[in-house]
């Protein structure tokens, strides 16, 4: 290994390094600073834009974001808090169900913030522990985003293996039974986590004081109406996601000019981008949602925060392996052709520090196809890129420890040892071994 690629590498720990004490959109604009220094400093040609992603991205993005201004959103976490509430004694097994579910429809781990506070009251209500649900649907809402049709880290992945004859059908197949078990196991598991509230000395003290009211009915409090357009947006949006699914199973979907001597197939990107960007008008114009409103809900702003971190991270990261292929394609094929999963351990790690399943996967998944790893096993890996559960500084981890009035969803005295550290780890390990089980059942 000589300095000069060293240099490049502690480049990008420095521009990674600045991006996440920036956080938000700083990530990918750190990332692009990094890029600059490695094409003014070291003379390295700029690797191409990762155009098929971004595109998958942003018009996904549209549509949810559309839905969100109908009030689509709102609709369906009604949904889920009916079907939460509905099965209170079994609240550690529904919650991450259901939040698992939900993400996997709308693509976004972020409709989980106002599932939580519900998460909480169902399970103080009954007098269980609120960190075992709350810390497992946290998860799962995660979890999920390496499953849904429309993510944008499945964006990323299909953009990827779409040269090598791998689409969605195949990363749904290995995908969802895999998170979605592992996510079941994760929830037995939390079943025996923690003491129960009466022998928890913290929660006692909290009751003592005063600060907590003995459980028993929380709620009560009547729900604001849901916008006119919310139902009509929300089914819009699930027709378009069916529609994208049904596209990867069926080509026939998305042929041109079938009867002609030469009919051309729509790549899923393209089709993707089309069904969702005439998904979102469809959803503006039935609802009569205002448009001016798109560019300023919070899906649309946390999908630009995506869109610049992947642009940002992924040109980066393409640059760097491009300029030094043989050097790190030569130094790691060894090891990745004696033991392929090793590579999930690289993603975990990497997904640490970059705080996006999406940006991780556009950065290292080239890697791994340029070592050789069949495309089946690196999708069976793609749960490894949930790892930014590992430091509890993400949103929704956050979000659920401050919903949590009994403290018991919390931070350990050593950091590492917190609430989501068990159900996270029992959630990836098991998503990424199943999914390497079911990988090596198809064909390379």
């Amino acid at each position: 290994m000589d300095i000069k690629l060293i240099l490049e590498f502690l480049v990008i720990l420095g521009a990674l390094a600045m991006g996440a004490r920036a956080g938000g959109v700083g990530l990918g604009l750190w990332g692009a600073v990094g890029l600059l220094v490695l094409v003014l400093g070291f003379g390295i040609a700029p690797a191409s834009i990762p155009g098929e992603v971004l595109l998958i991205v942003l018009t996904v993005i549209m549509a949810a974001s559309a839905m969100e201004v109908a009030g689509g959103i709102d609709f369906l976490v009604r949904v889920a808090e009916k079907i939460i509430r509905s099965n209170p004694k079994q609240v550690t097994i529904v919650a991450p169900l259901v939040t698992y579910g939900f993400t996997f429809a709308a693509g976004t781990g972020h409709i989980v913030y106002p599932l939580l506070p519900v998460i909480y009251e169902v399970a103080y209500e009954n007098g269980i522990r609120p960190e075992r649900p709350m810390a497992v649907a946290t998860i799962a809402s995660q979890q999920a985003i390496t499953a849904s049709p429309v993510s944008a880290a499945t964006a990323a992945m299909i953009g990827l293996l779409a040269a090598h004859h791998i689409g969605l059908v195949q990363i749904l197949i290995i995908c969802v039974p895999s998170t979605l078990l592992a996510v079941l196991i994760s929830a037995f598991v939390q079943l025996h986590v923690g003491k129960e509230l009466k022998d928890d000395p913290e929660y006692q003290r909290l009751l003592a004081s005063g600060k907590l009211h003995p459980p028993g009915k929380t709620s009560g409090a009547t729900p604001p109406p849901l916008k006119n357009g919310a139902k009509s947006s929300a089914f819009i949006f699930l027709a378009g996601v069916s529609l994208v699914v049904l596209a990867g199973i069926f080509p026939v979907l998305r042929t041109v000019d079938a009867s002609s001597a030469k009919p051309t197939v729509l790549s899923m990107p393209i089709a993707i981008a089309i069904v969702m960007l005439a998904v979102a008008a469809v959803i503006l114009t039935v609802t009569k949602a205002p448009v001016e409103e798109v560019p300023k809900c919070k899906t649309c702003q946390s999908g630009v925060t995506a869109i610049i971190g992947i642009l940002g991270l992924a040109w980066l990261g393409d640059t760097f392996i491009n300029a030094n292929r043989e050097t790190i394609i030569g130094g790691l094929s060894s090891m990745a052709k004696a033991a392929p999963w090793t590579f999930a351990i690289g993603l975990f790690l990497a997904s640490m520090l970059l705080y996006s399943q999406a940006a991780t996967t556009r950065a290292l998944m080239p890697l791994g196809l340029s070592l050789g790893i069949p495309a089946p096993f690196l999708i069976g890996m793609f749960p490894a890129v949930n790892g930014y559960f590992f430091i509890p500084n993400y949103g929704t981890l956050i979000a659920a420890m401050q919903f949590d009035r009994t403290h018991t969803t919390h931070i350990g005295k050593y950091l590492l040892n917190h609430s989501f550290m068990l159900p996270g780890l029992v959630s990836t390990i098991g998503g990424v071994s199943i999914g390497l089980l079911i990988a090596s059942f198809m064909p390379r």
